[in-house]
This record gives C-alpha cells, sequence and structure tokens, in this order.
C-alpha cells in the first residue's frame, strides 16, 4: 500500500474579501523529500504554505498534512512539524540561545541545542537580544528554532534570504543532511539555483494554482518539443569555419552559427553523440574547440516561461 504523502492539497480556495488568492489549487508533497514551492509575488503561494502550517483556515478543498487537518487537528499535528516563518516567532527581547533553548524544551527528544549552535554560526551571538541581530542571524535562529525538535515534516519561507555564501551553504547542508535522516522539507524561495540544487520536486505556482511540477530535470525537458533551440554547444576555434560542412555530419534539425568571429554555436536537441560528432568534426579541420561549453533550459528559463517577464506590481 502506498504511503500517505507527507501534504496532500486538494481543490485550495481561500479568498480575503473579493480577492482570491488560492483558486483551487492542487498539491502533493512525497515523503522524505525536498519540495521546493516557486512563484511571482502574489501568486498564492505564501497563503498555501500557510494553510498548510494551519495559520490559515481554507474557504473551500481539502489540505491533509501528515494525514491530519492542520486546522482541526492542530494540537496533534504542531509537535511533529517545524515551521520556519520569514519574520516573527521570536520574542523581540530574547536572547538568541535562551529561545532556541526555550523551543528545544518544548519537544520530548530535541536536538543537541549546542551542536546545533555551532553548526549555523550562532555561538557568537548567543547572549544577544533578538531585535539587535543582524538579518542573517535572525535567520539562521529561526532555522534552528524550526528543526531543533527533529520534526517529521519542516516548512522554510525563503530560509537563506540574506545569508552570506557561507551561512547558505550551510543551510543547505542542513537541508540536505534533514533529508537524509527522513525528514520532509517544504521550501519556498525565490532563488532559482537553490531549488535546483536542493529539491526532489519542484512545484510553481501562479494564479493561485499549481501550473507545473515535476524534478527540475522533468521540469527543464518539459516543452523541450516547443522550445527546441533552448539546448546549445558553445566553442570558440579560428574565424570563418564551414557551418555547411558542420551541419552535412549533424543530424536533421541542428543549427549552426557563427555568433562573433571565432564564437560558434550548435543548436538542437543535445546529447553525448551530438557533442562527440561536432568534436570529432573540428579534430577533421584541424581546429582545436575552445572554451566548449553545453548550455541546457534552466529552471529560471522554465520558470519565466510559464509565468512571463513581465514585473508583477
Amino acid at each position: 500500500m502506498e504511503a500517505e504523502p507527507a501534504v496532500r492539497v486538494a481543490g485550495l480556495v481561500k479568498r480575503y474579501g473579493p480577492k482570491t488568492a488560492v483558486d483551487g489549487l492542487d498539491l502533493t508533497v512525497g515523503r522524505n523529500t525536498v519540495t521546493a514551492v516557486l512563484g511571482p509575488n502574489g501568486a498564492g503561494k505564501t497563503t498555501t504554505i500557510e494553510t498548510c502550517e494551519g495559520y490559515r483556515r481554507p474557504d473551500a478543498g481539502t489540505v491533509r498534512v501528515l494525514g491530519l487537518d492542520p486546522w482541526a487537528d492542530a494540537t496533534r499535528l504542531r509537535p511533529r512539524v517545524g515551521v520556519m516563518l520569514q519574520s516573527g516567532g521570536v520574542y523581540a527581547g530574547a536572547r538568541a540561545v535562551e529561545m532556541l533553548r526555550h523551543t528545544a524544551s518544548l519537544h520530548a527528544h530535541p536536538l543537541e541545542v549546542d551542536a546545533l549552535v555551532e553548526r549555523l554560526g550562532l555561538g557568537s551571538c548567543g547572549r544577544t537580544g533578538y531585535r539587535r541581530l543582524s538579518g542573517g542571524q535572525q535567520q539562521r535562529l529561526a532555522l534552528a528554532m524550526a528543526v531543533v525538535g527533529r520534526p517529521e515534516l519542516v516548512f522554510l519561507d525563503e530560509p537563506t534570504a540574506g545569508l552570506d555564501p557561507q551561512a547558505r551553504r550551510a543551510t543547505w547542508d542542513l537541508v540536505r543532511d534533514l533529508r537524509a535522516d527522513g525528514v520532509t522539507v517544504v521550501l519556498t524561495t525565490h532563488a532559482m539555483d537553490e531549488a535546483e540544487e536542493l529539491a526532489d520536486d519542484v512545484a510553481i505556482v501562479d494564479g493561485g494554482r499549481v501550473i507545473a511540477q515535476g524534478s527540475p530535470e522533468q521540469l527543464r525537458r518539459g516543452g523541450a518539443e516547443q522550445q527546441p533551440r533552448q539546448e546549445a554547444l558553445r566553442f570558440g576555434g579560428r574565424p570563418g569555419l564551414d557551418l555547411g560542412a558542420l551541419l552535412k555530419v549533424l543530424p536533421d534539425g541542428t543549427a549552426a552559427a557563427e555568433l562573433a568571429p571565432g564564437e560558434y554555436r550548435v543548436q538542437g536537441p543535445l546529447d553525448p553523440q551530438l557533442l562527440a560528432t561536432v568534436a570529432a568534426w573540428c579534430a577533421q579541420v584541424g581546429v582545436l574547440p575552445d572554451r566548449l561549453a553545453v548550455e541546457r533550459r534552466t529552471l529560471e528559463d522554465v520558470f519565466l516561461d510559464l509565468t512571463g517577464r513581465d514585473l508583477r506590481s
């Protein structure tokens, strides 16, 4: 029997007065996975996550988190779920490590606080009041509070916003370790590289609905039939190569162009054979291909194709 998903949302509707923020949204999050929820500002992703966390009551549809209703079963669910909010959730005058120890004391089998403090670089600010912490320190404290209770499922809202590169990498490593320990992670982020690096599954939300969901690789390859020119092979060589001769040895539907003197681009569905053919042809004409690089459709390309490239007000 297939295990119940960690999160199952079906037909979720949430309105604020005349505005419909979430409009029949469906979302499934498998257990022991990292799922990234992406979307433009105002797309409905924050409302969706807050409903899953039990902070908002749906107007229609069903939401189940670890098999429970996050609104009706909040008391039973709360000890099993960790939540990292983008702001709030901490007493403004509390000292950082005191707040973390207090949070740990609310759980039966918390993580070792000192080790978590060391891992997230909070030791130097442990006696500093929350309001005096930098934005990055506040983010790391919020992350520590979300995971210290050994949750089965953790929701992370923009977990690396405002972090320096070292803290960002430490956060990524912690997310990977959570998954390896069997924890399900749902994170919202605007950082496409973060989603590509961490997520097993990506859900793109717009207009109050999930408009695409799959692994990063599935989403990158999705729509390739409609957009075959989004993969390319670039290389440098001497100017004026006979690209007509090159095209004769390449598959039908492949295109080649000299973008600038000595800068070439071969476009078409990429595979190892295409790469080998281009390299072999260069060898035949006495060219050592320079700066050989594969260009692939990125998750950001997919996101912009699906949600548009215009700024949202």
